[in-house]
């Protein structure tokens, strides 16, 4: 106790009230404050007034109403010959960011390790196989929260959808209790470290813009770490009373389309001498294993204790996406031989999907007698017909008008057969590209290199960021199209134009304003506007999107400090990140969120319910904690 009252008395003298000219204790008093506001200010406020109800309302992409408000605000100024408003050069210069620009990078080094396996590994290997909902939770919270911490959040919960789904199938357990825990646990990680959101990265470039001292790259531990074990607990112990247990509006067994696909086990892989139910392919989401052929037999009736040998063919029954991540398992490949021979380097493959028209000249052929291969340069590894099984080898498969092929073969052939007379239809399938698991070492080994190095302050973030993207590339843990193809150029079109509208906020006086409003509704407490500052970025987050809201929240919470007197603004600003990324009230707040929105079958009740709370119990630590820490 004496200790932490050591470090509470320590830290609270850092906080001073304001000081008169003979340096006399001189309370904030919104009597003295001066409310005019000069014309450029008004207008900020009502144009970002728009761009808050505009994102509110959904009127357009976000990327596109923030880069149309800063243009509002840029061509007025230039009119107007205003000082205050933000010049041409001035907008520009915010999408040069270090912070910008690492979280671009970033993009590249989640795709290094998506493409070489290494994520789906270490989903797999974490969950195991629990039999109930608390303990699917215990296994599935740490390490998501663990991996966001690192990660962005985006592609962690995409990974983690179908394992999860999967472990719902298997278990009985409703998706509606674990994808809300999924999309909330992603977000606990992101508020632990510097490189855990895009939000904290762009803040600490803020901070540096203002001449402040940076953030450390675990700093925030001490606010995030505390919030994320209480969001924890908080949804092992409130999600069996506050979250429902529903069916998805679209269940991925709703897909007409059942295919049939043939995989060898590997000799010398990782699946030989496993059980079909150690090995994961039993209860597969959307596919089932209809047999396995050997040498000597068939098993028609696969049990879930059938060992698995070398050289077994596996023959699987089911949709798309399932045939998709089926060939992504490590120790599988495709049973007809035809895959291997195709002439195009295995970084350059992709997986198509073609409906095979009535003027194909190989209709009446099968694939093998019609030489597919040759013809297109592609081979066939799996296919449906109206959604009944096929009881044949892939190569022994009369071809009949309207059988639709999943193909594997160079990314052009979507281009190069689109108008083709020999299919209906040619599509591309989507994150279809071959996985790289020799490289999924290495493509940790670079993930540890690049937070070690940040970590012992060797590099900047940014710099070991683009440094650990190099890497990945050079190592061919994925292939520089694919890093291109990662970029989320909207959201950075997004941050780029928040930041700029963030700087005229603060360059018309418009933020200094509303931060005197704040302290005169808090009566100058320091304490008092800390909460205000919390809430209203809270509100701002659920309303538009959190790297928004923190923009122009942060010089909000950079001149309440100013107002306050505060030597060290930093509280207010770790209060507007842990309330920025904070987003569980809606679905909207938060892009996680609305992925798990549609298949966990939720209504919009259901974030309320189960997100205020949460959202009130993060604001409580952060209140607490951040005036003992900063």
């Amino acid at each position: 106790m004496q200790v932490a009252y050591a470090v509470y008395g320590r830290r609270q003298s850092r906080y001073h009230p304001l000081r008169n000219q003979h340096g006399a204790v001189e309370r904030f008093s919104p009597e003295r404050k001066d409310c005019s506001m000069p014309w450029e200010a008004w207008f900020t406020v009502g144009v970002v007034s728009l761009l808050i109800m505009g994102l509110a309302r959904n009127w357009g992409p976000p990327d596109l109403l923030a880069l149309g408000t800063l243009t509002v605000l840029i061509v007025v100024g230039k009119l107007s010959g205003s000082t205050r408003l933000p010049t041409p050069e001035d907008a520009v210069s915010n999408f040069g960011s270090t912070a910008l620009i690492t979280v671009g990078v970033l993009f590249v080094i989640v795709t290094g390790l998506t493409q070489t396996g290494a994520m789906h590994l270490l989903s797999q290997r974490v969950l195991g196989r629990p039999n109930s909902e608390r303990k699917a939770q215990l296994r599935l919270l740490p390490p998501v929260a663990a991996l966001s911490a690192f990660l962005n959040n985006t592609p962690i919960v995409a990974m983690f959808l179908p394992v999860v789904d999967d472990l719902c199938r298997k278990t009985g357990i409703s998706q509606s209790r674990l994808f809300l825990p999924l999309s909330y646990a992603a977000t606990f990680g992101g508020l632990c470290t510097l490189i855990g959101t895009s939000t904290n990265l762009i803040i600490n470039g803020e901070i540096v813009r203002a001449g402040l001292e940076p953030l450390g790259m675990f700093e925030l531990s001490w606010v995030g770490v505390p919030c994320a074990v209480a969001g924890m607990v908080y949804i092992l112990v409130f999600s069996r009373i506050l979250l429902p247990d529903r069916r998805p509006a679209i269940s991925l067994s709703d897909d007409p389309r059942r295919y049939t696909v043939e995989m060898t086990v590997l000799p010398g892989g990782p699946l030989v001498g496993r059980s079909v139910e150690k090995a994961g392919l039993r209860h597969l989401p959307g596919l089932f294993l209809a047999e396995i052929a050997r040498t000597d037999e068939v098993i028609p009736a696969v049990a879930p204790h059938e060992k698995l040998q070398a050289g077994d063919r596996l023959v699987f029954v089911g949709i798309i996406e399932s045939v998709v991540d089926l060939k992504k398992i490590r120790g599988l490949v495709p049973a007809d031989e035809q895959a291997a021979n195709v002439n195009v380097p295995a970084t350059q493959r992709c997986l198509i999907e073609a409906v095979v028209s009535d003027r194909c000249p190989l209709i009446g052929k099968t694939i093998r007698d019609g030489q597919f291969r040759s013809t297109y340069n592609a081979a066939v590894l799996a296919i449906a017909r109206g959604g009944e099984r096929i009881n044949a080898k892939l190569g022994d498969v009369v071809l009949q008008p309207g059988d639709t092929l999943l193909l594997e073969s160079h990314t052009a052939f979507e281009k190069q057969q689109r108008n083709s007379q020999d299919f209906f239809l040619v599509s591309r399938v989507e994150n279809s590209a071959p996985i790289r698991h020799g490289q999924a070492g290495i493509a940790l080994a670079i993930l540890a290199a690049m937070v070690a190095v940040v970590t012992v302050d060797l590099l900047d973030i940014m710099t070991a960021a683009m440094l650990a993207a190099g890497l990945m590339v050079l190592t061919k843990c994925c292939t520089g199209s694919e890093g291109r193809r990662s970029v989320d150029i909207s959201l950075l079109l997004m941050i780029g134009s928040a930041l700029g509208i963030g700087k005229a906020m603060d360059t018309t006086g418009a933020a200094e304003s509303i931060a005197e409003t704040l302290i005169g509704f808090a009566g100058g407490s320091e304490r008092a506007v800390l909460i205000a500052i919390y809430l209203v970025t809270m509100l701002f987050t659920e309303l538009i999107t959190n790297n928004a809201a923190a923009v122009l929240m942060f010089p909000i919470a950079l001149e309440s400090a100013k107002k306050l007197g505060v030597d060290d603004p930093k509280p207010f600003i770790v209060a507007v990140m842990i309330a920025a990324s904070a987003a569980f009230i809606t679905p909207f707040g938060y892009q996680t969120n609305l992925m798990v929105y549609g298949p966990g079958g939720y209504r919009y009740s259901d974030f309320v319910r189960f997100g205020l709370p949460l959202s009130l119990l993060f604001m409580t630590i952060c209140v607490i904690l951040v005036p003992l820490v900063w």
